[in-house]
């Protein structure tokens, strides 16, 4: 179900969709899902929000435009029939007082149904808006000139998240980082600039950390790169819609079974679940989850993917 305050639409849209997408990356990525479902089966529908407006190359024959101010807001979105969001507090929080058809997204992720985010999703435009011709893909394909994994030894990692709690040991990063250059990858690193003062000691061990001008840079270098390793993020979900081998790192089981990245070829890998409580494996997941469970996954997807290299030994 979808929850919708007091006056707001039924749940199937009418007429013109705004659709505002989140301010996280992955949420975005998943919302697209939604949107391509909607074009696909013939409803109008225009996205607003940072994030997809940073990649709406990425995105052909999708309306895509910047979030309005908060004086433009009211008049903007009463072109539209209907406005969609995903959550009730961000990026608009006041979105069902300046429109009066408003259909919030926040209780598909706490839905009791198997499957991760996209899929739910996916479901969600079958069984809610009655569309017959849905997929669970969210329609991002790369913009001319680009080369998929050509740098095919280059290993992106991204060693942060949105909260400390989805963040793995650094010193764990740093050795996982080591030992893959020992074997002749090229490893990268994926930090923001406000993360950057937490890796100080990547050039110590001469780790390049590129910058990059916006998001479309960062998807553009990403797209080319060979694998991806990462917390969970929306880096992995953006690994996992370029078709780059993506390798996510979780704290729990059940977290990862709704929020993996949902495209491409991605292994989940958890820490060891022998600690009898769950508040237990939450507090210690991180020394759980060893370097050489990384590497062994890494080893599989090498072997399955194929590098153009050598399989690494276990």
């Amino acid at each position: 179900m979808i929850t919708q305050p007091a006056g707001s639409a039924s749940v199937m849209p009418a007429g013109r969709i705004a659709l505002i997408a989140s301010n996280a990356i992955g949420d975005t990525l998943v919302l697209m899902v939604i949107v391509q479902n909607l074009l696909r089966n013939g409803v109008d529908v225009t996205v607003f929000g940072q994030p997809a407006y940073a990649l709406r190359q990425w995105f052909p024959g999708v309306a895509i435009e910047p979030l309005p101010a908060q004086s433009e807001e009211e008049a903007l979105l009463a072109q539209f029939d209907t406005v969609l969001q995903m959550h009730t507090h961000q990026p608009i929080p006041r979105l069902a007082q300046i429109h009066p058809r408003v259909c919030h997204l926040d209780a598909i992720d706490v839905e009791n149904r198997p499957g991760c985010m996209a899929e739910n999703f996916a479901d969600f435009c079958r069984r809610e808006l009655g569309l017959q011709d849905v997929r669970h893909s969210n329609g991002m394909m790369p913009p001319s000139g680009l080369m998929h994994r050509c740098h095919v030894r280059r290993v992106a990692i991204h060693p942060e998240a949105s909260t400390q709690d989805k963040r793995w040991l650094p010193e764990r990063f740093l050795r996982l980082a080591v030992r893959l250059r020992k074997r002749g990858y090229d490893v990268q690193f994926i930090i923001a600039p406000h993360e950057r003062e937490r890796w100080c000691e990547l050039e110590r061990w001469g780790i390049p950390a590129p910058t990059f001008a916006n998001l479309h840079e960062l998807a553009s270098w990403l797209y080319e790169s060979g694998w991806f390793i990462g917390n969970d993020s929306g880096m992995g979900h953006l690994a996992s819609s370029l078709n780059v081998p993506t390798i996510s790192l979780f704290r729990r089981r059940r977290v990862s079974e709704r929020w993996r990245p949902a495209w491409g070829t991605v292994d989940v890998v958890l820490p060891w679940q022998w600690l009898p409580f769950g508040w237990l494996k939450e507090k210690l997941w991180r020394e759980t989850l060893t370097c050489a469970r990384v590497l062994s996954a890494f080893n599989r997807m090498v072997r399955r993917y194929g590098d153009g290299g050598h399989p690494m030994a276990s």
